[in-house]
């Protein structure tokens, strides 16, 4: 079973929550995924941009009723 971390960066305006993706990135291990639930307009393109940068991985980004879920699958923990 794969260990799941949600983070729920709700209300958190750029730049907090790609630095908190990655805060939580670098205590992650291998093939552990990130649940990001954000508000903030940019958080799709600063986390994608994010996980190609330090070689992490996206799995799925979805809309929901007032928020978007990022999926994140750490590849590289120490990013």
């Amino acid at each position: 079973m794969v260990d799941e971390l949600i983070l729920d960066v709700r209300g958190k305006m750029c730049p907090m929550p790609v630095m908190e993706v990655s805060k939580a990135a670098r205590q992650a291990t291998p093939g552990q995924v990130i649940r990001v639930l954000a508000t903030d307009p940019a958080a799709k393109s600063d986390i994608s941009a994010w996980a190609q940068r330090t070689g992490n991985e996206i799995v799925d980004i979805r809309d929901e009723e007032g928020y978007v879920v990022i999926i994140a699958k750490i590849v590289n923990p120490g990013k």
